[in-house]
């Protein structure tokens, strides 16, 4: 009887592939079977071996090569047939991923699975544009939203989170400034609160625009994916960082790379990725 495989919700980051954590390289290095995103940096699925499936299984503005179910079928079904799946996701699964509903997917089907963090788009563009996304002096408290929604779903109540003093991170802004703009001064947000929209971080395509919320409709369009910051913290980067141009390491095998042989020398695949699973039969 075949043993049945697994799956691995693994985080990619925003893009740099040394921002991988050693757990998703490994996992990607011995994987048999590998489903991403659009959004995962080519140089991350260099790292797949030449051996593994490899599944497009993403979607770029709001074209979708598969659906979801779709994607919860091959997902089970490659596990079901006995192989190791790594179910590979920009930024953090848990973030504005549909983690949940895959989640929810597996346990329906008994297929056992595991989740690896990864460095989510706003902790990548806040390092990049220099930006504390808290500060004592400034704001005690960090909010996680996305200007679009399943249908059906209820809405955040931006009022609430603009009147807390937090700092703002709206992923998946869209084109349309103006709206984002007026739902913020709705909101309770005053214009001259600094913004920065920030595209493609940890990329060497990566581009920022510092502006206000009043004056962010008149900034030009961006590159997605997109995410703007708000707040007063936005006051704190530093205009110089942002023109320095950003080098994506080539990361090909643990000989010669940036990331030295020993690092590894206590990670045996098997030991530490695999424990507690019955290695699968091809």
């Amino acid at each position: 009887m075949k043993m049945k495989g697994k799956v691995y919700l693994v985080g990619a980051g925003p893009g740099d592939p040394e921002l991988l954590t050693l757990k998703a390289l490994r996992l990607l290095r011995t994987a048999q079977a590998v489903l991403h995103d659009d959004l995962v940096a080519p140089e991350i699925l260099k790292l797949i071996p030449a051996s593994a499936q490899v599944h497009n299984v993403g979607k770029r503005c709001g074209k979708k090569k598969i659906l979801q179910e779709e994607i919860h079928f091959l997902m089970i079904a490659l596990a079901n047939a006995g192989l190791r799946v790594v179910r590979l996701k920009s930024g953090d699964p848990l973030i504005f991923g549909r983690a949940g509903e895959e989640i929810e997917a597996l346990r329906h089907a008994n297929v056992p699975y595991e989740i690896v963090p990864g460095v989510t788009s706003a902790l990548g563009a806040a390092a990049v544009a220099q930006i504390p996304l808290t500060h004592r002096r400034a704001s005690s408290a960090l909010v996680l939203l996305t200007a679009h929604q399943a249908a059906g779903s209820e809405a955040a109540n931006w009022s609430k989170l603009a009147g807390s003093g937090a700092t703002l991170v709206i992923y998946m802004p869209g084109k349309n400034y103006s709206e984002i703009s007026a739902r913020l001064q709705a909101a309770g947000v005053v214009p001259n609160t600094p913004c920065a929209i920030l595209s493609r971080v940890t990329t060497p395509q990566q581009r920022t625009h510092l502006t206000t919320v009043g004056e962010v409709s008149a900034a030009g369009q961006l590159p997605a994916p997109t995410l703007l910051i708000v707040g007063e913290v936005v006051r704190f980067t530093d205009p110089a960082s942002l023109a320095q141009e950003f080098f994506v390491p080539t990361i090909t095998g643990t000989q010669g790379s940036a990331l030295p042989t020993a690092l590894f020398a206590d990670f045996p695949f098997q030991s530490t990725i695999f424990e507690n699973d019955e290695e699968p039969t091809a």
